[in-house]
C-alpha cells in the first residue's frame, strides 16, 4: 500500500484568477488613533533590503523603481547591518565622505553612508499596541528623525527582531497633509508645526 496516496485535483475553469496580496491603502488618521494604523507591520509587507556593498546611485534606482525611500542593508550572516535613505544619498552624506576619503560619487557604497543598527532607535512592540498616533508623533519628534523602527522580542534567549517601522512621510499623509518631496519634514519638530497649522 502506497504511504502517500495522490490528492484528487480539479480541472481549471475559464475566467480563473490569481489570489494576491491586498492592496490596502493606509487610510486616514488622527492623532488619536491607535498608533498601530500609521505603522508598516513586516509582517504584512516585506521590507526591501540591499547589500553594503553596493554603489549608492544603485540602491536610489532601485528605491525608486519600487517606490519607497528606505532600503534596509543586510550584513553577511542575513542580519541587518544598518539602513540607508533616499535622504543620505540625495543629502550631504556622499560629499561629506569624498571631503574625508576623496575619490568620485560613483565609488562610493552603501556602507559608506549608511546608518549602523546600533546607532537606530527602536520601539517595543508591546508598547504601540497600547499607543496612539500622537504618541509616535512626540516619540519621533524627540528623536528626529524620518524614521523610527518597532522591534519584538522573540525570546529571552534571542535578540530582537524588527517588527515594523514608522515613517514621518507615511504619518503625514494618513493625516491628511499635503507633504511635497521638496518640503519633506527633516525632524518631526518640522512636523507637528505643520500638523498645528492642519488642525
Amino acid at each position: 500500500m502506497n504511504r502517500y496516496p495522490s490528492l484528487s485535483h480539479a480541472i481549471l475553469k475559464s475566467g480563473t484568477q490569481l489570489l494576491q496580496p491586498a492592496h490596502t491603502r493606509a487610510g486616514a488618521t488622527t492623532l488619536d488613533r491607535p498608533a498601530l494604523e500609521v505603522m508598516t507591520d513586516f509582517l504584512a509587507i516585506r521590507p526591501l533590503t540591499i547589500a553594503p556593498t553596493v554603489g549608492i546611485d544603485a540602491a536610489n534606482d532601485k528605491m525608486i523603481h519600487c517606490g519607497v525611500r528606505l532600503l534596509f542593508v543586510n550584513s553577511q550572516d542575513g542580519a541587518i547591518a544598518g539602513l540607508v535613505t533616499a535622504s543620505d544619498i540625495l543629502g550631504e552624506k556622499p560629499y561629506r565622505y569624498l571631503q574625508e576619503h576623496g575619490g568620485n560619487r560613483a565609488e562610493i557604497l552603501v556602507q559608506d553612508i549608511m546608518t549602523p543598527i546600533t546607532l537606530l532607535e527602536a520601539l517595543h512592540f508591546d508598547d504601540i499596541q497600547r499607543a496612539r498616533v500622537g504618541n509616535i508623533v512626540e516619540t519621533l519628534k524627540l528623536a528626529g528623525r524620518q524614521h523610527l523602527l518597532v522591534v519584538e522580542g522573540i525570546t529571552a534567549q534571542w535578540t530582537d527582531s524588527i517588527r515594523g517601522m514608522f515613517s514621518a512621510t507615511q504619518i503625514a499623509m494618513q493625516l491628511g497633509m499635503e507633504l511635497e518631496p521638496a518640503l519633506r519634514a527633516s525632524n518631526f519638530a518640522e512636523l507637528e508645526t505643520m500638523i498645528n497649522r492642519s488642525m
